[in-house]
């Protein structure tokens, strides 16, 4: 047998070459192998990890909360009335109906029984509490899926809780709406974002397009002002589809899911017309009608694109009021005009005298957001980091926008390799921001829409290669290396700062005790239930018959649920207490209520919270036409009241008052008064 060797320095025969290549291959797919198999388990290890601290923190900010709730009011240790007294406004309206659900008959004895494990006051705020955890969680894996590690996530959760007093409220409104509807509010971009996911499995699109459904539907549920940030939400959607940013096929999806969502609503709120006539509807029908009309928009050079977009647009809006108008007027809607007239006013289209209109202007919380909100988001870094996050995302963005209307999808296809891209779930998040950040800025009660997903935002930005990429290519310092040490070191950084400037301040704020006292109130809802019949009729402000309905049972003449035209004039009629007419004037529009008693408050009658024109009793003179009190100037065409005012002058017991009036309870605070009922 001949054998082959190799000679000393010599080269390897072919031959013998063979085998050692193979073993060389082998190897290197061992290698490939063992790698795959490395990173599946790291992405697992990574996935519970970051699924771990997401609850944890969700958690961790439930109880945060709720221990603020106790140690402020003392909450376990006061009684009953106390509790309910401590719902104040519409939020003891919210928790009046939850309370009639428990203490009926029928439910005592099925689901809702939850009394001898639970008092069902706790029950309630306990869910809206666990709600805080949903949202945390929410924000948390919006701010992941947009960086790809949960450190984001992480540094989001932590801006949330160290800026609580401009993120949430819930501690102090526990029952608004809001509290229940914002937490479904984030799981819904939560789900928008990884619907734009590329590369998604039908199965998994799916999926999430279910997701999206129900988190629409529940936010949409349970607050009436759905309508207006669904349709913020739409417009973001539009304006990205135009552009070409995002894909047109899954946003077509979130139009129908959105006019399903409502619709589904309004089935379930007895038809609740409002919803029918709101201008969501209208617009999304519009696309979609728009989009049926109007072909190949985009194609073409820019110019060309950009008349198309121009024609669309207007036509979307033009469809938009044409299909609202008819509705509205086939339906005889009137519901949201208040809206609509204090937006005129607010933004400077006109002076209105309408009473409900200027009952928004004057409350701070429908005004500009305070500027000392910005000092509060920058003592934790939120502010700073989201502007410089905010500032190359937004040029990328115009640039990506102007590249796609110049170039047609063949090109873009092969632009690849192009330095500057956005991802679609990037974008929706960047226009989502822009947008409710115009909305927190002009009014103040939404910026818990904006600040929320600003710590989503600004979080995101901190951890994302592509930003950091963008930066550092544009100060000429970029290599892969780099750009992964600062996208992991700046939000670790940024996170022990947080922890050293703020852990001391929430440990403190955790141990100070305070205690609810309303005595003048405790002492009004008492007297109530112990000296009026069940049946008896109240009148009086809003905001405390919703008191009164929660603490006594007792029927009321109007309270804070402002979406219905008829209850809201029959709150301006009611609201003549506090106006300079006759007490035979007064008697007549409260017993055309059926009202027994009617109850006047010092704190409205003798107001000095707003400046004058503001106070509840400057708006009424305005809307009679009667001039105002006090020093000051007064449209010309206003002119002096023949009466004096009837909360004033009824207090002095004159006949002409005592004739129709019988005071029969009265403290610091409260004055009631029982009507005659003459034949």
């Amino acid at each position: 047998m001949t054998t082959v060797r190799q000679r000393k320095g010599g080269k390897v025969p072919e031959a013998d070459e063979d085998q050692p290549s193979e073993e060389k291959n082998v190897k290197s797919e061992g290698k490939i192998l063992s790698d795959h198999t490395g990173g599946k388990l790291w992405n697992i290890l990574s996935l519970t990890v970051g699924g771990i601290v997401a609850i944890f923190l969700g958690l961790l900010t439930s109880i945060y909360v709720a221990t603020l709730h106790e140690n402020d009011l003392w909450f376990s240790n006061i009684k009953e009335v106390e509790r309910e007294i401590s719902f104040r406004t519409e939020c003891g309206l919210y928790y009046s109906y939850y309370k009639q659900m428990i203490q009926a008959a029928s439910i005592q004895q099925g689901i809702v029984n939850c009394e001898q494990y639970l008092e069902p006051v706790y029950f309630y705020i306990y869910t809206l509490f666990g709600l805080q955890a949903v949202y945390v969680i929410a924000l948390y894996v919006t701010s992941w899926l947009l960086s790809g590690t949960w450190l984001s996530g992480l540094l989001a959760a932590c801006w949330y809780i160290t800026n609580r007093i401009d993120t949430t409220r819930v501690e102090f409104t526990i029952p608004l709406r809001e509290n229940w509807a914002l937490p479904f509010f984030a799981v819904q971009i939560a789900a928008i974002t990884y619907l734009f996911r590329s590369h998604l499995q039908p199965a998994q699109e799916r999926l999430t397009l279910l997701a999206v459904f129900v988190a629409t539907f529940l936010f949409s549920l349970t607050w009436q002002f759905n309508q207006f940030m669904m349709l913020i939400q739409a417009l973001a959607l539009f304006i990205l589809d135009c552009f070409d940013i995002l894909p047109t096929a899954k946003v077509t999806w979130l139009y129908i899911i959105q006019i399903s969502g409502l619709l589904l609503v309004c089935a379930l709120q007895f038809f609740n017309s409002m919803i029918l006539g709101s201008l969501l509807v209208s617009f999304n029908a519009s696309i979609l009608i728009a989009k049926t009309i109007q072909k190949n928009l985009k194609k073409g050079s820019l110019l060309n694109r950009l008349g198309k977009l121009i024609l669309h647009a207007l036509l979307v809006s033009s469809l938009t009021l044409l299909v609202n108008k008819f509705i509205k007027k086939i339906l005889n809607l009137e519901s949201d005009e208040h809206i609509f007239k204090f937006l005129k006013a607010k933004f400077g289209f006109g002076a209105t005298r309408d009473f409900d209109a200027s009952l928004y202007l004057c409350e701070e919380a429908f005004g500009l957001l305070p500027l000392n909100t910005f000092s509060r988001l920058s003592d934790t870094l939120l502010f700073y980091v989201y502007i410089f996050v905010l500032f190359p995302m937004t040029v990328t963005a115009v640039i990506v926008a102007l590249r796609n209307l110049s170039c047609s999808n063949q090109a873009l296809e092969k632009m690849e390799e192009c330095t500057i891209s956005l991802k679609p779930d990037a974008a929706y998040n960047l226009i989502h921001t822009v947008l409710f950040g115009c909305l927190a800025l002009s009014t103040m009660r939404m910026k818990y829409l904006w600040t929320s997903h600003m710590c989503v935002f600004a979080s995101f930005g901190l951890c994302s290669t592509e930003v950091w990429r963008l930066i550092l290519k544009c100060v000429r310092l970029y290599t892969s290396q780099r750009t992964q040490v600062i996208k992991y070191l700046i939000p670790i950084i940024t996170l022990l700062y947080i922890l050293y400037k703020f852990w001391p301040g929430i440990m403190d704020e955790l141990l100070e005790l305070r205690e609810f006292y309303d005595p003048d109130t405790v002492e009004l809802m008492n007297w109530i239930k112990s000296n009026t019949p069940n049946t008896a009729v109240f009148a009086g402000s809003m905001q405390l018959l919703a008191g009164v309905k929660l603490c006594t049972g007792r029927t009321l003449t109007n309270h804070p649920h402002y979406e219905d035209k008829h209850l809201r004039e029959r709150t301006k009629q009611i609201y003549q207490i506090y106006a300079k007419r006759s007490p035979e004037d007064v008697y007549r529009i409260l017993r055309s209520f059926s009202t027994d008693y009617v109850i006047l408050e010092d704190s409205i009658c003798y107001e000095r919270r707003h400046s004058r024109g503001c106070r509840l009793r400057d708006l009424l003179d305005i809307a009679n036409g009667h001039i105002m009190d006090g020093l000051g100037e007064n449209e010309p065409d206003l002119k002096p009241s023949l009466y004096p005012r009837f909360c004033e002058e009824i207090k002095k017991n004159l006949p002409s008052y005592t004739a129709h009036f019988t005071r029969v309870f009265q403290n610091k605070t409260f004055h009631v008064y029982k009507l005659a009922k003459h034949k």
